[in-house]
């Protein structure tokens, strides 16, 4: 692949996150940052680094902006103009992302691929302003990207299969795992099936069955550990043993039923809140760098730990 020009648009943690990946995955790629605060060149030397720690080799932020891999630009005409790729992680709401596409457009190259890594504002709506909607893909990460795998691709009605086809050969040469969703869903597949899980585990929370610290014991000494190595669909059919998933549907399928039908419904604005959240604060206490740290060491020796055959069990197909 030849030398590949990369601009973000935004440097919030998941911009970051994204301009590591590219930088120590792809040795090839320049990357342009546009973010509009004021001290964004200082921002990128404080935080930066972290990131680009956790990959095998460490780069130093200054070899990187004296190499010209890295840039910093003052405007979006000059981020985007020559860029191969323009990947925006701004603000989380509509109104920014169907301002800011029109103006990506009327500066970049023609053949520029358009990237969103937006938790849950589809391509076409964002596209709403655009003169065309063919390039814009939403490229959902898994929070941090730089360390997590997996990468929704979602092209909206309009968007060229080609330029899908382009975004995930750019993904799988990352050593990601990109996965190409058939349509367009509010918040994408990943965000959904956790939320679900999330509104669960609060409604157990609520009605006093368990505590916010024990509902976490729970999962991460069971579900945690099995979906690491298997997810929903293959873990109950190894749990049929012979018969597979219908076998284990025949035995257990009036307690999943069962359960179903007793899931709560819990809403934003309820009052769980004050008790679920305040739970929340005091058995883990503010959050700190190192807590980040911490956690993204656990989950890339967990990746590591799959990549390099644990059990046999591949991480990527």
């Amino acid at each position: 692949m030849d030398r590949i020009r990369v601009t973000l648009i935004g440097a919030g943690t998941i911009g970051l996150s994204f301009a590591a990946s590219h930088l120590t995955q792809a040795r090839d790629c320049q990357v342009t940052i546009y973010d509009t605060r004021p001290d964004i060149k200082a921002y990128i030397y404080q935080m930066l680094p972290g990131y680009l720690s956790n990959s095998e080799e460490t780069i130093q932020v200054d070899s990187l902006f004296a190499s010209g891999r890295l840039r910093l630009a003052a405007s979006i005409q000059d981020a985007v103009q020559n860029a191969d790729i323009v990947q925006e992680q701004g603000p989380e709401n509509v109104s920014f992302k169907q301002a800011v596409w029109p103006e990506i457009e009327a500066h970049a190259k023609p053949e520029c691929l358009f990237w969103s890594s937006t938790s849950g504002i589809t391509a076409s709506k964002q596209s709403e302003s655009m003169r065309s909607s063919r390039r814009l893909i939403v490229v959902h990460p898994y929070n941090p990207p730089h360390i997590m795998p997996l990468l929704e691709i979602v092209p909206g009605p309009d968007t060229d299969p080609q330029l899908v086809e382009q975004a995930v050969n750019y993904w799988k040469y990352l050593g990601k795992v990109p996965v190409v969703l058939g349509k367009e869903c509010t918040g994408f597949v990943a965000n959904r099936l956790a939320f679900a899980l999330l509104r669960e585990a609060i409604n157990l929370v609520n009605e006093g069955i368990i505590s916010v610290k024990q509902a976490d014991t729970i999962v991460e000494n069971s579900m945690g550990p099995r979906w690491a190595v298997a997810g929903p669909f293959k873990s109950y059919h190894l749990g049929g043993g012979a018969g597979g998933i219908e076998g284990f549907m025949k035995n257990v399928g009036s307690t999943i039923q069962a359960c179903w039908e007793d899931l709560g419904v819990v809403n934003m604005g309820q009052g769980w809140e004050s008790s679920v959240l305040e739970q929340t604060s005091d058995a883990y206490g503010e959050v700190k760098t190192s807590d980040l740290r911490e956690r993204d060491q656990l989950l890339k020796e967990i990746i590591d730990m799959r990549e390099g055959g644990l059990g046999n069990i591949p991480l990527r197909k």
